[in-house]
């Protein structure tokens, strides 16, 4: 039988222990230390000179000094007098006070859950205000959306929408549907000429403008009235 529980390390009483208090007492402790944990800071290489009782650190530089020295990747908690390090398992959260954020424990190092919000790669789909799914793997329910140029690491100050397709066969362009049956077409569709495509039932279309790739040429449909 293990002397120490599997996930937290907490030490069991033994049979026929003396001082079973001893060991209860210690499991509670360190219960203490581990249950909602909340850390003060995590950027200290060496201890604080004047810690409290019960005061948490995640100490995640690679060579911690003084009293910390040898606890890179723990969690260190100042307990009767003393610095201890309760090894970390992958799942573990922690909340770092001096930075309001919470830290998660991936088997090798804490990683800021707010910079893994601010920094998402590779999503498989992402829904807002409504569901993606499987061919819609990015879905926005909104009454407006706004794309601006970007004034947080300034470039170029201009701001561009890109459709890009597989080939000139292929379509690149938007859609305008009422009650998701399609109204209009706009860009190009099955060729590299752009196109104007309306509808009034979503199946059949008549293309009213059109101008050519390969020359710039400008193609109209029917006309209703003088072009003024």
């Amino acid at each position: 039988m293990s002397d120490a529980t599997h996930n937290l390390a907490l030490p069991l009483i033994a049979a026929n222990q003396a001082q079973k208090h001893v060991t209860h007492n210690e499991a509670l402790v360190q219960l203490d230390a581990l249950v909602q944990l909340a850390c003060l800071d995590k950027d200290l290489a060496a201890p604080p000179a004047a810690p409290a009782e019960g005061d948490r650190y995640l100490v995640v530089a690679a060579a911690p000094t003084g009293a910390w020295a040898g606890l890179s990747g723990q969690v260190a908690c100042f307990r009767d007098g003393v610095w201890i390090g309760l090894a970390p398992r992958p799942g573990w959260l922690a909340y770092v006070a001096d930075e309001a954020d919470l830290y998660t424990f991936a088997g090798g190092a804490w990683t800021s859950l707010r910079a893994t919000f601010t920094t998402l790669q590779n999503l498989a789909r992402l829904g807002i205000g409504t569901a993606a799914d499987a061919v819609n793997r990015l879905a926005v329910k909104s009454e407006a959306a706004l794309f601006s140029w970007d004034d947080i690491t300034p470039g170029s100050g201009s701001v561009r929408l890109t459709l890009n397709k597989q080939a000139a066969a292929r379509d690149a362009g938007l859609a305008f549907q009422t009650g998701f049956s399609t109204r209009a077409l706009f860009g190009t569709f099955g060729a590299d000429d752009f196109a104007l495509k309306v509808s009034p039932d979503g199946a059949r279309f008549t293309t009213p403008l059109a101008v050519s790739a390969a020359t710039g040429r400008l193609a109209l449909g029917r006309v209703a009235g003088p072009l003024e």
